[in-house]
Protein backbone atom coordinates (compact mmCIF):
# COMPACT_ATOMS: atom_id res chain seq x y z
CA UNK A 1 0.00 0.00 0.00
CA UNK A 2 1.31 3.55 -1.16
CA UNK A 3 0.40 6.03 1.94
CA UNK A 4 0.14 9.76 1.79
CA UNK A 5 1.48 10.20 5.14
CA UNK A 6 3.50 13.41 4.65
CA UNK A 7 1.08 16.20 4.76
CA UNK A 8 1.29 19.05 7.28
CA UNK A 9 -2.46 20.86 6.01
CA UNK A 10 -4.65 17.72 6.04
CA UNK A 11 -5.24 15.10 8.66
CA UNK A 12 -7.79 12.15 9.18
CA UNK A 13 -8.13 12.96 12.97
CA UNK A 14 -10.59 9.80 13.72
CA UNK A 15 -12.78 7.41 11.94
CA UNK A 16 -15.58 5.45 13.09
CA UNK A 17 -19.40 4.71 12.29
CA UNK A 18 -18.85 5.36 8.65
CA UNK A 19 -17.59 8.06 9.10
CA UNK A 20 -14.23 9.98 8.91
CA UNK A 21 -13.34 12.91 11.25
CA UNK A 22 -10.79 15.32 8.69
CA UNK A 23 -8.86 18.43 9.64
CA UNK A 24 -8.02 20.35 6.25
CA UNK A 25 -5.86 23.56 7.22
CA UNK A 26 -7.71 24.88 10.05
CA UNK A 27 -11.55 23.39 8.96
CA UNK A 28 -12.87 20.36 10.76
CA UNK A 29 -15.15 17.64 8.31
CA UNK A 30 -16.92 15.21 9.34
CA UNK A 31 -18.03 12.75 6.04
CA UNK A 32 -19.06 9.69 5.18
CA UNK A 33 -16.95 6.61 4.02
CA UNK A 34 -17.93 3.40 3.15
CA UNK A 35 -14.69 1.57 4.13
CA UNK A 36 -15.19 2.38 7.91
CA UNK A 37 -17.29 -0.52 9.02
CA UNK A 38 -16.30 -0.28 12.41
CA UNK A 39 -18.13 1.99 15.26
CA UNK A 40 -16.65 4.98 16.95
CA UNK A 41 -15.43 4.36 20.27
CA UNK A 42 -16.25 7.81 21.47
CA UNK A 43 -18.14 10.69 19.51
CA UNK A 44 -15.92 13.20 21.76
CA UNK A 45 -16.69 17.09 21.45
CA UNK A 46 -13.99 16.90 18.74
CA UNK A 47 -16.43 14.79 16.64
CA UNK A 48 -19.48 16.82 17.84
CA UNK A 49 -17.37 20.45 16.89
CA UNK A 50 -16.59 19.45 13.65
CA UNK A 51 -17.35 23.27 11.35
CA UNK A 52 -19.52 21.29 8.72
CA UNK A 53 -20.89 17.33 8.52
CA UNK A 54 -22.24 15.80 5.48
CA UNK A 55 -25.67 13.69 5.65
CA UNK A 56 -26.12 10.84 3.06
CA UNK A 57 -29.84 10.72 2.30
CA UNK A 58 -31.63 7.23 1.73
CA UNK A 59 -32.69 7.96 -1.55
CA UNK A 60 -29.39 9.05 -2.93
CA UNK A 61 -26.56 11.86 -2.53
CA UNK A 62 -27.20 13.79 0.83
CA UNK A 63 -26.70 17.43 2.32
CA UNK A 64 -24.06 19.20 4.22
CA UNK A 65 -25.09 20.99 7.61
CA UNK A 66 -22.32 23.61 8.86
CA UNK A 67 -21.95 24.44 12.59
CA UNK A 68 -20.69 27.80 11.37
CA UNK A 69 -20.37 29.71 8.20
CA UNK A 70 -17.16 28.70 5.59
CA UNK A 71 -15.17 30.46 3.44
CA UNK A 72 -16.52 29.55 -0.16
CA UNK A 73 -13.26 28.07 -0.51
CA UNK A 74 -9.75 27.77 1.30
CA UNK A 75 -6.62 26.57 0.02
CA UNK A 76 -4.50 24.09 1.07
CA UNK A 77 -0.48 23.13 0.20
CA UNK A 78 0.80 20.17 -0.04
CA UNK A 79 4.67 20.13 0.78
CA UNK A 80 5.14 23.63 0.36
CA UNK A 81 5.00 23.34 -3.71
CA UNK A 82 1.42 22.10 -5.12
CA UNK A 83 -2.01 24.20 -3.56
CA UNK A 84 -5.42 23.61 -4.30
CA UNK A 85 -8.50 25.41 -3.49
CA UNK A 86 -10.94 23.61 -1.26
CA UNK A 87 -14.39 23.64 -1.01
CA UNK A 88 -17.93 21.14 -0.33
CA UNK A 89 -19.18 20.48 -2.98
CA UNK A 90 -22.83 19.04 -3.20
CA UNK A 91 -21.02 14.86 -4.04
CA UNK A 92 -19.88 15.48 0.15
CA UNK A 93 -16.12 15.89 -2.47
CA UNK A 94 -13.83 18.77 -1.41
CA UNK A 95 -12.40 19.08 -4.45
CA UNK A 96 -9.20 17.20 -3.92
CA UNK A 97 -8.06 13.62 -3.28
CA UNK A 98 -5.44 13.97 -0.56
CA UNK A 99 -4.35 10.25 -1.08
CA UNK A 100 -3.18 11.28 -4.71
CA UNK A 101 -0.31 12.79 -3.10
CA UNK A 102 1.64 9.42 -2.98
CA UNK A 103 1.52 9.11 -6.69
CA UNK A 104 2.71 13.25 -7.10
CA UNK A 105 5.34 12.40 -5.74
CA UNK A 106 6.08 9.36 -8.33
CA UNK A 107 4.83 11.85 -11.15
CA UNK A 108 6.88 14.52 -10.13
CA UNK A 109 10.38 12.30 -9.46
CA UNK A 110 9.37 10.53 -13.03
CA UNK A 111 9.74 13.73 -14.42
CA UNK A 112 12.60 15.35 -13.26
CA UNK A 113 14.74 12.09 -13.32
CA UNK A 114 13.84 12.20 -17.37
CA UNK A 115 15.73 14.95 -17.79
CA UNK A 116 14.13 16.10 -21.22
CA UNK A 117 11.03 17.95 -22.54
CA UNK A 118 8.40 15.44 -21.41
CA UNK A 119 4.67 15.61 -22.42
CA UNK A 120 1.83 14.56 -19.96
CA UNK A 121 -2.00 13.59 -20.86
CA UNK A 122 -3.94 13.69 -17.64
CA UNK A 123 -7.29 12.02 -18.38
CA UNK A 124 -10.52 12.44 -15.95
CA UNK A 125 -8.72 15.08 -14.60
CA UNK A 126 -11.16 16.40 -12.48
CA UNK A 127 -9.55 19.68 -10.58
CA UNK A 128 -5.62 18.70 -11.41
CA UNK A 129 -4.15 17.60 -8.94
CA UNK A 130 -1.53 15.24 -11.23
CA UNK A 131 -1.69 18.18 -13.73
CA UNK A 132 -0.43 20.49 -11.09
CA UNK A 133 2.14 18.07 -10.07
CA UNK A 134 3.39 17.34 -13.56
CA UNK A 135 3.27 21.02 -14.72
CA UNK A 136 5.29 21.50 -11.48
CA UNK A 137 8.23 19.01 -12.27
CA UNK A 138 8.13 20.69 -15.49
CA UNK A 139 6.28 19.07 -17.73
CA UNK A 140 4.14 20.03 -21.21
CA UNK A 141 0.47 18.93 -19.69
CA UNK A 142 -2.74 18.08 -21.10
CA UNK A 143 -5.57 18.14 -18.73
CA UNK A 144 -8.96 16.68 -20.16
CA UNK A 145 -12.10 16.25 -18.59
CA UNK A 146 -16.17 16.10 -19.30
CA UNK A 147 -17.03 19.02 -16.43
CA UNK A 148 -16.65 22.26 -17.50
CA UNK A 149 -16.61 23.32 -13.74
CA UNK A 150 -13.88 21.02 -12.77
CA UNK A 151 -11.58 21.94 -15.88
CA UNK A 152 -11.98 25.44 -14.49
CA UNK A 153 -11.59 24.91 -11.10
CA UNK A 154 -7.77 23.15 -12.17
CA UNK A 155 -6.82 26.42 -13.92
CA UNK A 156 -7.38 28.05 -10.55
CA UNK A 157 -5.38 25.33 -8.95
CA UNK A 158 -2.39 25.64 -11.88
CA UNK A 159 -2.47 29.87 -11.02
CA UNK A 160 -2.60 29.21 -7.62
CA UNK A 161 0.47 27.35 -7.53
CA UNK A 162 2.45 29.76 -8.91
CA UNK A 163 2.27 28.07 -12.54
CA UNK A 164 0.25 29.86 -14.79
CA UNK A 165 3.23 30.27 -17.01
CA UNK A 166 3.87 26.77 -17.48
CA UNK A 167 2.63 25.45 -20.58
CA UNK A 168 -0.99 23.53 -19.60
CA UNK A 169 -3.47 22.82 -22.54
CA UNK A 170 -7.27 22.46 -20.71
CA UNK A 171 -9.92 20.74 -23.04
CA UNK A 172 -13.81 20.13 -21.55
CA UNK A 173 -14.70 16.86 -23.95
CA UNK A 174 -15.57 13.29 -23.46
CA UNK A 175 -12.15 11.65 -22.88
CA UNK A 176 -12.57 8.81 -25.43
CA UNK A 177 -13.19 11.15 -28.41
CA UNK A 178 -10.36 13.21 -27.48
CA UNK A 179 -7.79 10.75 -27.93
CA UNK A 180 -9.35 9.64 -31.04
CA UNK A 181 -8.63 12.37 -32.46
CA UNK A 182 -5.22 12.83 -30.87
CA UNK A 183 -4.42 9.43 -32.76
CA UNK A 184 -5.85 11.11 -36.06
CA UNK A 185 -3.47 14.16 -35.20
CA UNK A 186 -0.12 11.91 -34.78
CA UNK A 187 -0.03 13.12 -31.17
CA UNK A 188 2.52 11.36 -29.00
CA UNK A 189 2.69 11.80 -25.11
CA UNK A 190 5.18 10.59 -22.39
CA UNK A 191 3.34 9.78 -19.42
CA UNK A 192 -0.70 9.23 -19.52
CA UNK A 193 -2.58 9.58 -16.03
CA UNK A 194 -6.07 8.31 -15.63
CA UNK A 195 -8.88 8.36 -13.07
CA UNK A 196 -11.59 6.82 -14.61
CA UNK A 197 -15.39 6.77 -12.77
CA UNK A 198 -17.25 3.74 -12.37
CA UNK A 199 -20.06 5.47 -14.38
CA UNK A 200 -20.48 8.81 -16.38
CA UNK A 201 -21.50 10.76 -19.00
CA UNK A 202 -19.58 12.67 -21.70
CA UNK A 203 -20.58 16.37 -23.25
CA UNK A 204 -22.63 14.77 -25.44
CA UNK A 205 -24.32 11.70 -23.22
CA UNK A 206 -21.90 9.25 -23.86
CA UNK A 207 -22.06 6.36 -21.86
CA UNK A 208 -18.85 5.59 -19.63
CA UNK A 209 -19.25 1.94 -17.36
CA UNK A 210 -16.00 1.14 -16.20
CA UNK A 211 -16.26 -2.79 -16.40
CA UNK A 212 -17.39 -2.19 -20.21
CA UNK A 213 -14.94 0.44 -21.61
CA UNK A 214 -11.77 0.57 -19.46
CA UNK A 215 -9.82 -1.97 -21.01
CA UNK A 216 -10.80 -0.64 -24.89
CA UNK A 217 -10.27 2.69 -23.86
CA UNK A 218 -6.50 1.64 -22.38
CA UNK A 219 -5.55 -0.25 -25.43
CA UNK A 220 -6.84 3.25 -27.78
CA UNK A 221 -4.56 5.24 -25.28
CA UNK A 222 -1.43 3.22 -25.88
CA UNK A 223 -1.79 4.74 -29.15
CA UNK A 224 -0.60 8.48 -28.59
CA UNK A 225 2.38 6.92 -26.00
CA UNK A 226 5.84 8.05 -27.70
CA UNK A 227 8.70 5.97 -28.54
CA UNK A 228 9.80 6.65 -25.31
CA UNK A 229 7.52 6.84 -22.96
CA UNK A 230 7.73 7.28 -19.00
CA UNK A 231 4.65 5.57 -17.36
CA UNK A 232 0.94 5.24 -17.40
CA UNK A 233 -0.81 5.69 -14.44
CA UNK A 234 -4.18 3.94 -13.93
CA UNK A 235 -6.57 5.22 -10.20
CA UNK A 236 -9.87 3.75 -9.31
CA UNK A 237 -12.36 3.68 -6.46
CA UNK A 238 -14.79 1.64 -8.33
CA UNK A 239 -15.97 -0.83 -5.46
CA UNK A 240 -15.18 -4.43 -5.69
CA UNK A 241 -12.45 -3.73 -7.91
CA UNK A 242 -8.97 -5.58 -7.60
CA UNK A 243 -5.93 -3.63 -8.11
CA UNK A 244 -4.64 -6.47 -9.63
CA UNK A 245 -7.23 -6.20 -12.34
CA UNK A 246 -5.76 -3.11 -13.26
CA UNK A 247 -2.22 -4.69 -13.19
CA UNK A 248 -3.74 -7.54 -15.53
CA UNK A 249 -5.02 -4.67 -17.98
CA UNK A 250 -1.73 -3.32 -18.50
CA UNK A 251 0.08 -6.28 -19.01
CA UNK A 252 -2.47 -7.48 -21.73
CA UNK A 253 -1.82 -3.99 -23.42
CA UNK A 254 1.60 -2.55 -22.76
CA UNK A 255 3.79 -5.83 -21.92
CA UNK A 256 4.63 -6.68 -25.05
CA UNK A 257 5.23 -3.43 -26.39
CA UNK A 258 7.22 -1.55 -23.96
CA UNK A 259 9.80 -3.00 -21.60
CA UNK A 260 9.55 -1.87 -18.06
CA UNK A 261 7.63 -2.97 -15.25
CA UNK A 262 3.84 -2.75 -14.01
CA UNK A 263 2.84 -2.65 -10.26
CA UNK A 264 -0.64 -2.07 -8.76
CA UNK A 265 -1.71 -1.76 -5.25
CA UNK A 266 -3.67 0.35 -2.93
CA UNK A 267 -2.97 4.09 -2.09
CA UNK A 268 -4.50 4.72 1.93
CA UNK A 269 -3.97 7.91 4.39
CA UNK A 270 -3.23 7.27 8.19
CA UNK A 271 -5.36 8.04 10.91
CA UNK A 272 -3.99 10.01 13.45
CA UNK A 273 -5.79 8.60 16.71
CA UNK A 274 -6.00 5.00 15.77
CA UNK A 275 -2.83 4.20 13.77
CA UNK A 276 -5.59 2.65 11.32
CA UNK A 277 -4.33 2.87 7.57
CA UNK A 278 -7.56 3.97 5.79
CA UNK A 279 -7.82 2.53 2.33
CA UNK A 280 -8.61 4.87 -0.41
CA UNK A 281 -8.60 3.74 -3.82
CA UNK A 282 -6.78 1.30 -5.89
CA UNK A 283 -4.23 1.59 -8.73
CA UNK A 284 -1.54 0.46 -11.35
CA UNK A 285 1.38 1.66 -13.02
CA UNK A 286 3.95 0.92 -16.07
CA UNK A 287 7.17 2.63 -15.75
CA UNK A 288 9.69 2.48 -18.20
Amino acid sequence: MLVANDWTEYEIIDTGGGEKLERWKDIILRRPDPQIIWPLKRETEEWKRADARYYRSSSGGGRWEFAKKLPERWTLNYDNKLSFYIRPTNFKHTGLFPEQAANWKWIIEKIQAADRPVKILNLFAYTGGATVAAAYAGAEVCHVDAAKGMVQWAKENVELSGLGKRKVRFITDDVFKFVQREIRRGSKYDGIIMDPPSYGRGPGGEMWKLEDSLYPFIETCTKVLSDQPLFFLINSYTAGLSPTVLKNIMIRTLADAYRGSISSGELGLPVTKSGFILPAGILARWEA
